[in-house]
């Protein structure tokens, strides 16, 4: 590399932690009743920072679902897990729940159903919240997926239209089809989301491999800003730290 040349900037990473029940779980296509339980929430973020995590992606999957809250392990997690930015996403519905996740000590909330459910009270709250504010565009071909996954939530394009209008800071875009599943990143999709916004993108679904890894690092200079690792990570098919240096490489 010539000292003239221009390092792209890496790609960050964010090792998924989601709660059900107290315990870190995995799901595979969203779909409760196919968690993999992996014991405390606690020592499994403890784990992605000991191997260099800055950011860890925290789900309340029973908020979700609408079947009760973690947010006792969610405080304890994110005062574990001081100096590493917390993305929070499960539930947040209403300026309580919002209240209550940015006074949590998260960096950034994702909102989901509510986006695509109360636009209004969306955009007000993107308006005033800013970078704090994320969107979560769940994907079944072009179609949104809302309420844990269960519900359909509208026209992928047409909703993405919305929050651009509004001033949107950040969408996190996963293929409902492909996530625990380890059968690789929906690349097209993600592609065609940066080609309608210049917000940047996370991606969350699918990473099965560093070769993965390396494919959507090489998306950074088109907008992705970040991807979710979540079973990969789990299952052992690379660790934290292997995927960081792909990640910067």
């Amino acid at each position: 590399m010539s000292e003239f040349s221009i390092k792209t900037p890496a790609l960050t990473l964010l090792p998924a932690v989601d709660i059900a029940g107290g315990e870190a779980v995995r799901l595979t296509q969203g779909k409760a009743g196919t968690e993999t339980n992996h014991g405390d929430p606690v020592d499994a973020a403890a784990d992605w920072i000991a191997q260099g995590a800055e950011w860890i992606h925290l789900v309340d999957l029973d908020a979700a679902f609408g079947r009760g809250d973690n947010l006792h392990i969610i405080k304890r997690v994110i005062h574990a897990a001081k100096g590493v930015n917390i993305e929070l996403s499960g539930g947040i519905r209403d300026d309580r729940s919002l209240e209550t996740a940015l006074e949590s000590g998260a960096k950034r909330v994702n909102l989901g159903t509510a986006a695509l459910e109360n636009p209004e009270w969306a955009a007000s709250v993107i308006a005033s919240y800013g970078e704090a504010i994320a969107v979560g565009l769940d994907v079944r071909g072009t179609t949104l997926a809302a309420r844990g996954w269960t519900e359909d939530g509208g026209d992928l394009w047409e909703v993405l239209a919305r929050l651009e209008e509004a001033g949107c800071a950040r969408y996190v875009v996963t293929d409902v089809t492909k996530d625990g599943t380890l059968k690789g990143p929906n690349v097209a999709l993600l592609t065609q989301v940066m080609e309608h916004t210049s917000r940047p993108v996370v991606a969350s679904g699918g990473i099965s491999s560093l070769d993965d890894l390396a494919e959507l690092r090489a998306l950074v200079p088109l907008g992705l800003e970040g991807a979710i690792v979540g079973r990969a990570l789990y299952s052992g098919a690379f660790t934290l730290a292997e995927a960081l240096d792909v990640a910067s490489d």
